[in-house]
């Protein structure tokens, strides 16, 4: 039997039972992950089966309590998520200088399409835009993981139906697509780069 006090024979564990002890958990899962995290992923981090209900109140707890602090804690569609706050990338930007993303005319117009009218085929977009679409738009599109194809439509040729995705809501710091902006703000806001990170430029149409 080991002499060793208690308290170096074992590592300490938390006491999931206070509610403040369950905030560091999940302060600490969220600001060591690289994506966002949803509540069913956060629920992991418990034995116990913690209700998703109590856990959204001591997320929101934790929200409060990172309030006025240069990072935020945000909720995002993929879930909760860590970052800087808007107001501090001027200051991050000098660490790592990047030239804001420039995307063609025609990429903003596909991607609105895709945002506002989805699911859409290409012969949609085509038919909205009043000109043919470059397969390479959509594909880069979706190398970004903005757009994917989410299915068929149910006609001759069976053309392949595009949404949006988590990612894109995800990157415009939005929870569901009834929070999209209006049209002409989307542009702005893509072409601002806002949000956006280290984007890399899309290829011309």
């Amino acid at each position: 039997m080991s002499n060793l006090p208690a308290s170096l024979s074992s590592p300490d564990v938390a006491d999931v039972s206070r509610p403040d002890e369950i905030g560091r958990i999940l302060e600490a899962a969220l600001l060591t992950s690289q994506e966002p995290l949803p509540i069913s992923e956060l629920r992991k981090l418990f034995d116990e089966d913690l209700g998703a209900e109590v856990l959204r109140r001591l997320l929101e707890e934790l929200r409060q309590q990172w309030q006025g602090r240069g990072v935020e804690l945000v909720k995002v569609a993929g879930g909760w998520r860590f970052q800087a706050r808007a107001e501090m990338q001027i200051f991050l930007d000098r660490l790592n200088p990047q030239k804001p993303p420039r995307y063609s005319h025609a990429v903003l117009e596909t991607l609105a399409i895709v945002a506002y009218r989805q699911p859409v085929t290409r012969g949609d977009i085509e038919e909205i835009r009043g000109v043919s679409v470059s397969g390479s738009i959509l594909k880069a599109l979706e190398s970004r993981g903005w757009i994917s194809a989410v299915g068929h439509r149910d006609v001759p040729g069976r053309p392949i139906l595009y949404a949006t995705t988590a990612t894109f809501l995800n990157d415009l710091n939005l929870r569901a697509l009834q929070e999209l902006p209006p049209l002409e703000e989307l542009g702005t806001l893509l072409k601002s780069g806002e949000n956006l990170g280290s984007m890399e430029l899309l290829p011309p149409p």
